[in-house]
Protein backbone atom coordinates (compact mmCIF):
# COMPACT_ATOMS: atom_id res chain seq x y z
CA UNK A 1 0.00 0.00 0.00
CA UNK A 2 1.06 3.59 -0.43
CA UNK A 3 0.62 6.08 2.53
CA UNK A 4 1.54 9.29 2.93
CA UNK A 5 3.72 9.74 6.16
CA UNK A 6 3.95 12.99 7.74
CA UNK A 7 6.89 13.89 10.14
CA UNK A 8 6.48 17.51 12.33
CA UNK A 9 8.85 19.26 14.85
CA UNK A 10 12.51 17.82 16.17
CA UNK A 11 11.36 14.28 13.56
CA UNK A 12 11.03 16.36 10.52
CA UNK A 13 14.34 18.06 11.63
CA UNK A 14 15.78 14.66 12.43
CA UNK A 15 14.71 12.81 9.17
CA UNK A 16 15.34 15.99 7.10
CA UNK A 17 11.33 15.43 5.59
CA UNK A 18 8.08 16.60 6.60
CA UNK A 19 6.38 14.67 4.40
CA UNK A 20 6.94 11.43 2.11
CA UNK A 21 4.66 9.04 0.19
CA UNK A 22 5.67 5.66 1.34
CA UNK A 23 5.35 2.26 -0.32
CA UNK A 24 4.85 -0.48 2.06
CA UNK A 25 3.80 -4.25 3.45
CA UNK A 26 3.50 -2.65 7.27
CA UNK A 27 0.12 -4.18 8.95
CA UNK A 28 0.29 -1.57 11.49
CA UNK A 29 1.78 1.52 12.98
CA UNK A 30 4.90 -0.16 14.83
CA UNK A 31 5.66 -2.31 11.67
CA UNK A 32 5.69 0.65 9.87
CA UNK A 33 7.83 2.21 12.64
CA UNK A 34 10.40 -0.35 12.16
CA UNK A 35 10.06 -0.75 8.18
CA UNK A 36 11.12 3.23 8.57
CA UNK A 37 14.16 2.49 11.09
CA UNK A 38 15.47 0.22 8.88
CA UNK A 39 15.82 2.42 6.39
CA UNK A 40 19.01 4.51 7.43
CA UNK A 41 20.19 5.68 10.61
CA UNK A 42 18.39 9.13 10.43
CA UNK A 43 15.10 6.98 10.42
CA UNK A 44 16.71 5.20 13.63
CA UNK A 45 17.68 8.12 15.25
CA UNK A 46 14.23 9.64 14.99
CA UNK A 47 12.46 6.77 16.13
CA UNK A 48 14.51 5.56 18.77
CA UNK A 49 12.00 6.77 21.89
CA UNK A 50 8.88 6.12 20.81
CA UNK A 51 7.61 7.28 24.07
CA UNK A 52 8.21 10.58 23.05
CA UNK A 53 6.31 9.95 19.98
CA UNK A 54 2.78 10.47 19.14
CA UNK A 55 0.26 9.05 15.92
CA UNK A 56 -2.39 9.75 14.07
CA UNK A 57 -3.48 7.86 11.35
CA UNK A 58 -5.94 10.00 8.97
CA UNK A 59 -5.88 12.64 11.18
CA UNK A 60 -7.09 10.29 14.22
CA UNK A 61 -4.31 10.26 17.22
CA UNK A 62 -4.00 6.32 17.79
CA UNK A 63 -1.95 4.13 19.34
CA UNK A 64 1.04 1.83 17.66
CA UNK A 65 -1.37 -1.16 17.18
CA UNK A 66 -3.10 0.41 15.18
CA UNK A 67 -4.37 -1.76 11.55
CA UNK A 68 -2.93 0.68 8.80
CA UNK A 69 -5.19 -1.30 6.47
CA UNK A 70 -7.34 1.39 4.39
CA UNK A 71 -5.44 4.32 5.70
CA UNK A 72 -3.58 6.91 3.47
CA UNK A 73 -1.89 9.24 6.01
CA UNK A 74 0.35 8.64 9.09
CA UNK A 75 1.62 11.32 11.19
CA UNK A 76 4.42 11.75 13.33
CA UNK A 77 4.86 14.07 15.86
CA UNK A 78 6.59 14.79 19.66
CA UNK A 79 3.71 15.10 22.57
CA UNK A 80 2.05 18.51 22.32
CA UNK A 81 1.98 20.59 25.98
CA UNK A 82 -1.02 23.41 26.44
CA UNK A 83 -0.17 26.69 27.37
Amino acid sequence: MTLDVLYFAWLRERIGLGREVVETEAATVADLVAELRAREGRYDLAFADMGAVRVAVDQELTELTAPLAGVREVAFFPPMTGG
